[in-house]
Parts: structure tokens; C-alpha cells; sequence
């Protein structure tokens, strides 16, 4: 049975106005540029403004990448929205961005893997396509993180932004096809990066409040050690499957958490920095978003034409990874 193409029809992002340096930091916490820069190669974030949402902020980059694609939101079959801070624990951010975006004829669901999120969700729509069950989905990638961060931890604080991303899949026309792609999970590593309250194992009360678990944690030595390896790894595994060699990749998209990670996964690629993109000094991490708005960015600065071979990849809490390559 053959399985139809998708491609990449329209990109977007949207990231909020309010910047917060570096320098505006360190008045709230102990902390310093210099440091913030060196461990991480951060030097400012969006955060929302208090009554703006994942689901806001996910339907102005659903609507950017609509447009880019000619498409209207009457013609979605389905909209797929990757994030950890919903607006809601339930019903789904992706039901509320139909609301927003006017597409009432579209399935509508929230996929839960963290900062891999995009990537997997662009997965699951790549396989609603080929199999015929859509003709075009719209895939989303929105957080609020600057609402789940201890501002007091200095470890975490510093390292997050606000912001969404897009991408509007659809039948191929032979440009931006999805040639491959390496999804994966570690569950041995859960406690590594979770929210501990607010679920069933700790359900929300005055004490988990009190003792601030929900809140991100995040035992950062071993995230970042997993996160060097596993990068590369998948990023090559999605580029062999797909027929690439490293000379072959124009350009590099990975998730936006730490310049070290990133340089680390460039080298694992064989690639130099000048063909990485980075945007991770300008809105940090944005989980979810972060390759949806790298992507976007890439696209609408000109840096993947025609025949360019691109591969994403990003890691995430869980803990994930996931990788795409595509063919523009």
C-alpha cells in the first residue's frame, strides 16, 4: 500500500513583546550575565504578558503559518499542539486554538512530550497523511513556561522563555518533504525533569503549593549529559535514514536549550557552527516551541532554499528525543 507524501506547506512562530535580560535578572536572583552566558549562551527571554496563554500565543503562530501557506483554517483536517503548560490539565490547548483560529471542522489534541513535542507531533501528523486520514494538519508547539519556574532557583530561572511555533503539514508538492524521522523515550530518567505535583501521584494542595512542586525540577548534570549524546545520535540516525550525509545538511535546527549542547551536537553531525542554527540568545528555552520558532526563523531569513537538506532534532523531559529530516 503506498503512503502519500507530506510536506511542509507554511511555517510561523509568535513570541510575546516583554524581554528579560540578563542584567534584569540578576536584580531578581544570584546570579550574573557572565555566568548565564557562559553555561549557557542565553542572553534574554519573552515572557508573556499575565493574561496571555499557551493557547493565545499558539493560535498567533497557527495563524502566521496559515497565512504563509495559503491555506485557510476552514480547509484543517486536523490540529495537533505539543506543550506542557496547558491552559487547562484538561481539555486539550489544541480544542480552545480551534476556538481561536475559527476551525470547528478539525480534530484537535494535545501531544505531551515535552520539548520533543514538535518533532513527535510533526510525526503524528506526517502518519495522518500518509495514510489518508487528513489532508492537512496544523502542528503547534506553544508554552507558558515563566509560569511553572521557582524564581528563586537560579539553576532554572534563567534558562526558560515564553513563545510558539508552527507548521502547517499537507500533501506533498515536492518542496520541504519529510524524508525520515527517530523518535525515542528513556522512562528511567523521569525524575530527572518533571513537575512533581498537580498530577495523581501528588495531587495538588496547599502544601505542594506551599512547598513549591509545581514547579519544573531538573537535575541539570545529568539532563545535559543525556542531551549531548542522545542529540547527535538521533540526528544522525533521522539523516542516514533518510539518504543524508553530513556534507549534505545545509542547515542544523536543533532544540534551543544550551549553546554547549548545541556545539556538541554540531560536531557529532561533522558540521560547523556556521551551518547550526541558533537562536537560543535571543529567547532561551522555549520547550515545545523552540524548533517551530527556530524553524520559522530560518525559513523567513532566507537560509533554506530550494533542494537544502535540514534535519531537526530536540530532547526533551520523559525522558525524549526526536529527530526529522527534511528535504526543502
Amino acid at each position: 500500500m503506498s503512503r502519500n507524501i507530506a510536506s511542509i506547506l507554511g511555517t510561523g512562530h509568535y513570541v510575546p513583546s516583554y524581554v528579560l535580560t540578563n542584567a534584569e535578572l540578576e536584580k531578581r536572583v544570584e546570579t550574573t550575565d557572565e555566568w548565564i552566558v557562559s553555561r549557557t549562551g542565553i542572553r534574554e527571554r519573552r515572557l508573556s504578558a499575565a493574561n496571555e496563554y499557551s493557547s493565545d500565543m499558539g493560535a498567533a503562530a497557527a495563524k502566521d503559518a496559515l497565512a504563509k501557506a495559503g491555506i485557510g483554517a476552514d480547509q484543517l483536517d486536523a490540529i495537533i499542539t505539543a506543550t506542557l503548560t496547558p491552559d487547562y490539565p484538561w481539555p486539550a490547548t489544541a480544542c480552545i486554538i480551534q476556538q481561536k483560529i475559527g476551525a470547528p471542522q478539525a480534530l484537535a489534541f494535545d501531544l505531551s512530550a515535552a520539548c520533543s513535542g514538535f518533532v513527535y507531533a510533526m510525526a503524528v501528523a506526517e502518519g495522518f497523511i500518509a495514510s489518508g486520514t487528513a489532508q492537512h494538519v496544523l502542528v503547534i508547539g506553544a508554552e507558558k513556561l515563566t509560569n511553572i519556574m521557582d524564581w528563586s532557583d537560579r539553576n532554572t530561572c534563567v534558562l526558560f522563555g515564553d513563545g510558539a511555533g508552527a507548521v502547517v503539514l499537507g500533501p506533498s508538492n515536492g518542496r520541504a518533504v519529510l524524508k525520515a524521522f527517530s523518535l525515542g523515550a528513556d522512562g528511567s530518567m523521569v525524575p530527572k525533569l518533571y513537575q512533581p505535583a498537580g498530577g495523581t501521584v501528588t495531587p495538588a494542595s496547599a502544601q505542594t503549593v506551599a512547598d513549591k512542586l509545581h514547579y519544573l525540577k531538573m537535575d541539570g548534570k545529568d539532563v545535559f549529559k543525556f542531551a549531548v549524546r542522545i542529540m547527535g545520535e538521533a540526528s544522525l540516525a533521522a539523516a542516514t535514514q533518510a539518504g543524508f550525509k553530513a556534507e549534505d545538511i545545509t542547515l542544523f535546527i536543533p532544540h534551543q536549550a544550551n549553546i554547549r549542547i548545541i556545539e556538541s551536537a554540531a560536531k557529532h553531525m561533522g558540521l560547523p557552527m556556521d551551518r547550526v542554527f541558533v537562536n537560543l540568545d535571543r529567547y532561551g528555552n522555549t520547550s515545545a516551541a523552540s524548533v517551530g520558532i527556530a524553524l520559522d526563523e530560518a525559513v523567513t531569513q532566507g537560509r533554506l532554499k530550494a533542494g537544502d537538506k535540514t534535519v531537526l532534532v530536540a530532547f526533551g523531559a520523559g525522558l525524549t528525543w526526536a529527530a526529522c529530516a527534511i528535504e526543502w
